[in-house]
């Protein structure tokens, strides 16, 4: 399994549905939910429009934790 830990955080912060972010990939609310719970890899394309559309880094998408400086 892969782990997005942020990835419905994001999501859900941003007042998206898995549908929605689905079409902003280019791809379907079923495979967006595979990249959410860690079923399937997320290509790194999708990483980086993940990335821009949230302004958040794409370690900032796969990190676990925030680590402090």
């Amino acid at each position: 399994m892969y782990c997005y830990p942020r990835l419905k955080d994001l999501r859900e912060d941003n007042d998206l549905t898995q549908a929605k972010v689905g079409e902003i990939l280019g791809t379907t609310q079923q495979q967006y939910y595979k990249y959410e719970k860690g079923i399937q890899e997320i290509p790194v394309h999708h990483l980086i429009t993940i990335a821009k559309v949230y302004e958040v880094s794409v370690d900032y998408i796969v990190e676990k934790k925030v680590r402090k400086q």
